[in-house]
């Protein structure tokens, strides 16, 4: 692993004040990359934690959003107006609720054929994000913030237990299949996530807990726990994590 990596855990009360810190890192790395890159490069989550997170972000006034650049960590293979659209969900959250358009919106194409939509989408995040020159095997794309969730399997982004992605070295976006959810996913690969200059776990809920404990203090069985993967070549690893989960944690 070469560069510096730095890791962290907060644990906080209860979901609201998740929210509140999630919406304060956030900000805070938002304004520092504004000011130093001109744009701030986020990939968004799904699921239900970060909603909340998305609507205070929504409500906050001082965010300068035209120097945003938005894209999404993972999506379902579903067309963008679906209940189960990681987009739809953050339109509805807070694409559509703050005054004006970020500079980019950059969607998965989640209503096309998986693997068209995976190169599609690595073409694009190679064409606009910015390499970072500290990565040993050659310069990744580096995003300012990848926002990433963990489900009660261990799973971050659609990067499931014992599913082919996880091994993936090379590319950077891919299309999954998720035997378990008979289902194809698009997702973000580790190598794309850990080029990342920092990596925001937000975790919230009891039904968390064990794996929460099992990614920390287990043995290292990424293909049991994809969780794991995650270790930034040159950045932070940042947990959020509330004490219903964290109540596994000795």
């Amino acid at each position: 692993m070469a560069g510096k990596y730095y890791e962290r855990m907060d644990i906080v009360a209860d979901r609201e004040a998740l929210v509140y810190a999630a919406r304060e890192v956030i900000t805070a790395a938002a304004a520092i990359s504004i000011g130093r890159r001109g744009f701030f490069r986020i990939g968004l989550a799904g699921g239900s934690t970060p909603r909340p997170v998305y609507e205070a972000l929504a409500a906050d006034l001082d965010i300068d959003w035209a120097r945003w650049q938005i894209f999404w960590s993972d999506e379902r293979t579903v067309p963008p107006d679906h209940p189960e659209s990681n987009y739809r969900m953050a339109r509805e959250a807070l694409l559509s609720k703050i005054p004006c358009r970020p500079a980019m919106i950059m969607r998965m194409m989640g209503e096309v054929d998986p693997d068209a939509a995976a190169a599609s989408y690595e073409e694009i995040v190679r064409a606009l994000v910015p390499p970072n020159p500290k990565q040993a095997s050659g310069p990744l794309p580096r995003f300012d913030l990848i926002l990433l969730g963990m489900g009660a399997d261990g799973h971050t982004a659609s990067l499931f237990p014992h599913t082919d992605a996880l091994h993936e070295a090379e590319r950077l976006v891919v299309a999954n299949r998720v035997p378990k959810l008979d289902a194809t996913r698009l997702t973000f690969t580790a190598p794309l996530i850990n080029a990342s200059r920092r990596v925001l776990f937000l975790v919230s809920g009891g039904d968390k807990a064990e794996a929460l404990r099992a990614v920390h203090q287990g043995p290292h069985q990424p293909d049991d726990l994809p969780s794991q993967l995650i270790h930034p070549v040159a950045g932070n690893l940042i947990w959020l994590v509330d004490e219903a989960a964290a109540s596994g944690l000795k």
